[in-house]
């Protein structure tokens, strides 16, 4: 490559800009992976359709009397989303973790009312006959009707006035708001979605011995236990990650200097020091999103501290009754909510940083349309925040735009539809900004790359748009995971990784050779596992058993790559260090790069290792909306998408603020406390919390380790208030001291510091190709 007489690389020929090509072989093993992963997908879900549990058009009595109809089904599970139910209890173990899970206390409560009806007529067998009453499946497929027994037509008024309790004069001692459902329609409605869940639970399928829920959940009233599909497709899974591990050490071990993070064929370079390296004015821009990034942070981890504090303290907090203000429900919608907000900001403002230093140029006024973008992310935020608060308290009506939705999209439908179109915005300015570049560029090159993986992200999550709130449990479940799992842990993970591999290209650390290696390898290995393992959260749902088995075998892959992320770490780590420069300069992103570390340790634990142990199925069956659950969501959330969006920022930040006023201290200290702090937030109080709840689950019973009697129980009270030294750690250690860099890059905002629309071919650093003891010999020569 061509050197000016500065030191600076000359402008390149469009030839030169162009990446090599990736061998057909990769591009053929993506295009594998991805045709059978989304036929299989594709084959689910006519299943999901068609041999799910059915929603009756009516429960009736055996004389006819109408219990319930479609339409009150419907709308109690409408409801359920819109008053914030899902983010207090769950439904078939699907929600929040304070509450019951309504499916598995309907059944309990059902069962017992209806054997001391039994017993008071002096039934004999009352075991047997109860299991024979709820066992039995009624549901006539021509009629669309399901018939309740005479007894459990009883059970059903007689828990009309429970819930009516629970969720009336007795809300405020369950963590909800005072009386927070009193109208009788609404408890009737509510009660009805209770119980065609719970009917699912118990009623056989039709030619099967197990329930529409493969018999979850573990409940001897009515005989139910773990299936011999359960047991079995739990060994296969071990098989399943055991031999996939050994074949990719054994592909490690042979093809190990041509496949992961390598530098050794980087040229020698001097690292461009911030100040040297004149940003555009979009990337300017980018500060303003990390300000909001880190101020949406701070305020998801209070939100988080608050809704633990109800798990230790369910009465008060401190003294001052939070739940009139704050109740549980609302709290956690909003924990949920902003820490998608904040993460998904910082990959979308990465993306607007990186892209003029990818085409090398800037077009006009792209800074003005990354205003727009931060304007709109704001009346997303604030305004789903606001409606989330109004549905919950029931200001606004359910099943509407305005009303609260599915768990993890609990933004009101009006908002996912402006959230989906804001990020094809955001898409469409990435593609503005690249279109020069593109043209030159291979369609397996590293630019369309990125522009692929960052259009791969607004078309997933508006599949989510499919799950409405009223479309049955079943169907929106599958959907609704689309997002949650294949979007967030798939397609979030290709981008990720294509733009960590573009950060390192960009500083010279690895060749795009290299790069677009590691971007193939990561397609193939998450999306082998990855697409079809989104299946692993329909065990339950009462989708047919081979979501159950598909689930379980393919999401078993999912650990593989992970594995070989921990066996490349120290590979990783080594990029950047000053071994590979040829000056005194050192590498100006330390912090970043530990970041990136960090990502790494905690996908391998919190996604790998903590997400294993709960997708066995027959684990699974037992600990479904328990604290192992959440002790895989925060570690696995907080510690990869999280830990990755301040990384990102501290990259971005790094060149923001001029190099004498970087807070390297700041950076230090934010690194290690949020590190230590999840570290104790995890081994401290969620995993002892969920290995206590699932042993209860297995020796006592399902329901009895949902209760607010075991939750609040001295030992996990105990449990949960030695977590409080961490959230401080993570809180004050670890957000503030992110909080402070952001306000120092705002605050140098305005110094008047001069941008750029172009660059050269290597705009973060300087390819040197001698020593400088040799050119300083040269020129004297």
């Amino acid at each position: 490559m061509a050197v000016t007489t500065s030191g600076h690389p000359a402008a390149a020929s469009p030839d030169e800009t162009d990446e090599p090509v990736i061998s057909r072989g990769w591009v053929q093993g993506v295009a594998l992976v991805m045709i059978v992963g989304f036929f299989i997908m594709g084959f689910l879900a006519f299943r999901t359709y068609t041999a799910s549990m059915p929603m009756p058009d009516k429960i009736t009595t055996p004389s006819g009397q109408v219990i319930a109809t479609k339409a009150q089904i419907i709308r109690g599970q409408e409801l359920f989303q819109a008053r914030g139910i899902m983010q207090y209890g769950s439904v078939h173990g699907h929600g929040a973790y304070l509450g019951p899970d309504f499916t598995a206390d309907y059944l309990r409560r059902s069962t017992d009312n209806v054997a001391d009806q039994m017993k008071a007529e002096g039934v004999d067998q009352i075991h047997e006959s109860v299991v024979g009453e709820f066992r039995t499946n009624r549901y006539n497929d021509e009629t669309k009707t399901l018939i309740f027994t005479d007894h459990q037509a009883r059970a059903f008024d007689d828990l009309q006035k429970h819930y009516a309790t629970y969720f009336g004069p007795e809300s405020d001692k369950n963590g909800l708001a005072p009386n927070f459902i009193t109208d009788p329609a609404d408890i009737r409605d509510l009660t009805a979605f209770f119980a065609w869940s719970a009917w699912s639970a118990a009623a056989d399928r039709p030619g099967h011995n197990y329930s529409y829920t493969n018999n979850w959940p573990a409940e001897s009233r009515v005989d139910n236990g773990p299936t011999a599909s359960l047991v079995v497709w739990s060994a296969l899974s071990l098989i399943a990650l055991l031999g996939g591990t050994g074949i990719m050490f054994a592909v490690y071990g042979r093809w190990s200097q041509r496949i992961g993070w390598h530098s050794h064929e980087a040229e020698k370079v001097s690292y461009r020091q911030p100040g040297e390296v004149t940003l555009t004015k979009s990337q300017r821009a980018t500060v303003w999103f990390f300000v909001v990034v880190s101020i949406l942070f701070f305020a998801q981890a209070l939100l988080g501290s608050l809704t633990e504090h109800y798990r230790a303290d369910l009465s008060s907090f401190f003294g001052f009754d939070m739940a009139r203000v704050l109740p549980y429900n609302l709290a956690r919608t909003w924990h949920l909510q902003l820490s998608l907000f904040w993460t998904a900001a910082s990959f979308l403002a990465a993306g607007i940083f990186l892209t003029p230093f990818i085409a090398r140029r800037e077009p006009k006024n792209q800074h003005v349309l990354a205003y727009i973008l931060l304007g709109a992310v704001a009346v997303v935020v604030f305004g789903s925040l606001a409606t989330e608060a109004l549905s919950v308290f029931g200001v606004v009506g359910e099943g509407t735009l305005f009303s609260q939705q599915w768990e993890y999209l609990d933004l009101p439908r009006i908002f996912q539809i402006l959230l989906t179109l804001g990020m094809f915005i955001w898409i469409a300015i990435i593609w503005r900004g690249l279109r020069s570049r593109l043209k030159t560029s291979s369609k397996a090159g590293m630019p369309w790359l990125f522009f692929f993986s960052g259009l791969a992200i607004p078309m997933f999550y508006a599949v989510g748009l499919i799950a409405t709130s009223d479309t049955p449990f079943a169907i929106a479940d599958f959907w609704r995971f689309w997002v949650v799992h294949l979007w967030v842990e798939d397609f979030l993970e290709l981008f990720t990784t294509v733009m960590v591999a573009y950060i390192f290209v960009l500083l010279g650390v690895v060749r795009p050779r290299i790069a677009m290696g590691i971007i193939f390898l990561d397609i193939i290995l998450y999306s082998a596992g990855g697409i079809v393992g989104t299946m692993h959260h329909l065990y339950f749902s009462g989708t047919p058993v081979e979501h159950m088995a598909l689930g379980a075998f393919f999401s078993a892959a999912e650990v593989i790559p992970l594995t070989l992320l921990t066996v490349e770490a120290w590979t990783f780590l080594s990029l950047g260090s000053k071994k590979q420069t040829v000056d005194a300069k050192p590498f100006p992103h330390r912090w970043a790069v530990m970041f990136l570390v960090a990502v790494g340790f905690w996908n391998f634990l919190g996604a790998g290792i903590f997400g294993f142990l709960i997708n066995l199925p027959i684990v699974s069956y037992y600990q479904i909306g328990t604290a192992l659950t959440a002790n895989h969501g925060h570690a696995a959330m907080m510690g990869v998408y999280g830990m990755l969006g301040v990384g990102l920022a501290m990259f971005a930040l790094r060149y923001a603020i001029p190099a004498d006023k970087w807070p390297e201290k700041a950076a230090r200290i934010s690194f290690w406390s949020l590190n230590i702090g999840l570290a104790w937030m995890v081994f401290a109080t969620l995993l002892p919390l969920g290995i206590l709840q699932l042993y209860h689950s297995v020796s006592s019973g399902y329901y009895e380790a949902r209760t607010l009697g075991y939750i609040t129980n001295p030992s996990n009270t105990l449990l949960e208030w030695l977590r409080l030294p961490g959230d401080v750690i993570f809180i004050v250690g670890g957000i503030v001291p992110f909080m402070y860099i952001a306000w120092v890059a705002a605050r140098n905002f305005f110094n008047g510091a001069p941008t750029t629309d172009e660059f050269t071919e290597n705009p973060l650093y300087t390819e040197v190709t001698e020593e400088p003891e040799a050119q300083e010999a040269a020129s004297r020569s």
